[in-house]
């Protein structure tokens, strides 16, 4: 017997697939501007962080959600999730340690899961939504 495909959406496996893509080509870009350019460790991690932006937006619009909207409206939502996603990482991992005095290390593991499931639910639900027909014209007065 087959696994019915209907009940799992594989748009939650490419969203897996493309972050750890995304964690490579980002960690070896920070590797790269250090040895290759000599930047310094800020300059490199941001360097690092905006080809990743770039290419998670872009990976996740084709082949995850397969998304055929504006690109622009979807990047500046994509921009804001992302933030969301990171402000809520960093409250879990600040409860964790402050709040219940989990060791700092399970704290930051503890982050990447509130932090993933915001990137995919908004992702799905609101950055990448497609718009299946054209709101019909209105009749002029």
């Amino acid at each position: 017997m087959s696994w019915p495909t209907s009940l799992f959406d594989w748009s939650a496996l490419r969203f897996v697939l493309v972050g750890a893509a995304n964690t490579l080509i980002g960690l070896l870009t920070i590797y790269a501007a250090k040895w290759l350019l000599g930047m310094g460790d800020v300059l490199a991690n941001a360097v690092g962080y905006a080809i990743g932006l770039a290419v998670s937006f872009q990976m996740h619009a084709r082949f995850t959600f397969r998304y055929t909207g504006p690109q622009l409206a979807a990047l500046v939502k994509y921009v804001l999730v992302i933030v969301a996603s990171y402000l809520l990482n960093l409250t879990t991992v600040m409860t964790a340690i402050h709040g219940l005095q989990i060791n700092s290390y399970l704290a930051q593991a503890m982050g990447i899961v509130p932090y993933t499931l915001c990137m995919y639910l908004c992702s799905r639900h609101f950055v990448f939504v497609q718009s299946d027909a054209l709101p019909e014209a209105q009749p002029r007065p």
